[in-house]
C-alpha cells in the first residue's frame, strides 16, 4: 500500500457500487464520470489491488472489493457518527432535565450549584425531585438519578461521582449531657438514631460487632440530621450532608476509627438510560456538578 485512502475516494467508490455504474454515481454526486472513474482508480492504486471488474454491461466486486467494502462502510459510519458528536458538542444543550436524588443530596449538594448551572446553561430547564428510596426512572419520567451506595445489576448507565465517608455524629450539647464515647461498646449506653425503612441503612458498618438498639428512627437522612442538631442522639450520616455542620461545630464526630471503610454505603453514582435525545443535557449536568461536589 503506497499511502492512505482518501475519504472522498472511498465515498465515491461506495456510491459506484450502490448505483451499479460510474454514470449513476456521477449523476447522484453531481460530478463528471471521468472524475468518478479517476477516484476509483486512485483508490485501487492506493490499495494496490483491483476492487471492481468492469465490463460493458455491469460492474462486479472482486474478492478484494468484497472484503474492502465491508470495512469501508463501517469506517465511514464511524466517521459520520463522530462528526455528529462534534456538532452536538458545539450546540448549547437545551430542553427539560428531570433529576432525582435523596433529599439530603438535593439540599446539601445540588441546590447550592443550581444558580451557577442555569447561568452557564440557560436553555436547560431543571426539575429536581426528592425520593429517599430507589425509584424507577421510566415510571417517574426521570432522566437522571443520583444514588447512594452500591448499585444492583441493571441496564442503566452509571457514572461514579465519588465516595462520601460515613461519620458518627452528635451535637456538642448532647455529648456534654451524656457519658463519653471512647469505644464502640459505649454506643449501647447512648441514644442512637437510625433509618427505619431499610435494613441495610439501619445496619451500621462498624469495625467491632455490637448489638445496637435505636432510640429513634426516621425515613429521611435529612430528618436524622435535624434530630442530631436538636440534641437527640448519635447518628451515622454521610459526610456530604454534615461536612459543614462539623466544620462549624454544630455537630461533632465521635469514634472516627470505628466505621469500617470502605463500605458499600459510601459510593455516590449517577444513573440514566442511554438516550441520545437527552444525553447532551445529562452529560452537561454531570460534567458541571462532579468537580464541584463536596462529598
Amino acid at each position: 500500500m503506497t499511502g492512505h485512502a482518501r475519504t472522498e475516494d472511498i465515498e465515491i467508490f461506495l456510491t459506484v457500487v450502490d448505483t451499479g455504474s460510474f454514470t449513476g454515481a456521477a449523476n447522484l454526486l453531481n460530478q463528471q464520470v471521468a472524475k468518478v472513474s479517476r477516484a476509483v482508480s486512485r483508490l485501487e492504486d492506493t490499495l494496490q489491488c483491483t476492487l471492481l471488474n468492469r465490463t460493458t454491461r455491469r460492474l462486479e466486486l472482486t474478492e478484494e472489493g468484497l472484503v474492502f467494502i465491508r470495512y469501508a462502510r463501517e469506517s465511514l459510519n464511524t466517521l459520520h457518527t463522530g462528526e455528529e458528536a462534534i456538532k452536538l458538542l458545539k450546540q448549547a444543550p437545551s430542553g427539560h432535565l428531570r433529576i432525582d436524588a435523596a433529599s439530603p443530596f438535593v439540599l446539601h449538594q445540588l441546590t447550592p450549584l443550581v444558580g451557577e448551572f442555569v447561568q452557564q446553561y440557560p436553555h436547560i430547564t431543571l426539575d429536581l425531585t426528592s425520593h429517599d428510596n430507589i425509584i424507577d426512572l421510566l415510571e417517574y419520567k426521570t432522566d437522571l438519578a443520583i444514588r447512594i451506595g452500591d448499585l444492583k445489576d441493571s441496564n442503566l448507565h452509571a457514572r461514579m461521582l465519588g465516595r462520601s465517608k460515613l461519620r458518627l455524629v452528635a451535637s456538642p450539647e448532647y455529648l456534654y449531657r451524656h457519658n463519653q464515647v471512647t469505644d464502640v461498646a459505649d454506643l449501647i449506653h447512648h441514644k442512637l438514631i437510625s433509618f427505619n425503612d431499610a435494613s441495610k441503612l439501619a445496619s451500621w458498618p462498624l469495625t467491632s460487632s455490637v448489638d445496637l438498639s435505636f432510640h429513634m428512627t426516621a425515613s429521611s437522612g435529612e430528618t436524622l440530621r435535624q434530630l442530631c442538631l436538636a440534641h437527640q442522639g448519635i447518628a451515622l450520616l454521610s459526610h456530604f450532608m454534615i461536612g459543614k455542620d462539623i466544620e462549624s461545630g454544630r455537630l461533632v464526630e465521635v469514634l472516627p476509627e470505628a466505621v469500617d471503610r470502605p463500605n458499600n454505603r459510601e459510593s455516590i453514582q449517577a444513573v440514566y438510560y442511554r438516550n441520545s435525545a437527552v444525553s447532551s443535557r445529562i452529560l452537561a449536568f454531570l460534567d458541571f456538578i462532579q468537580p464541584r461536589l463536596t462529598l
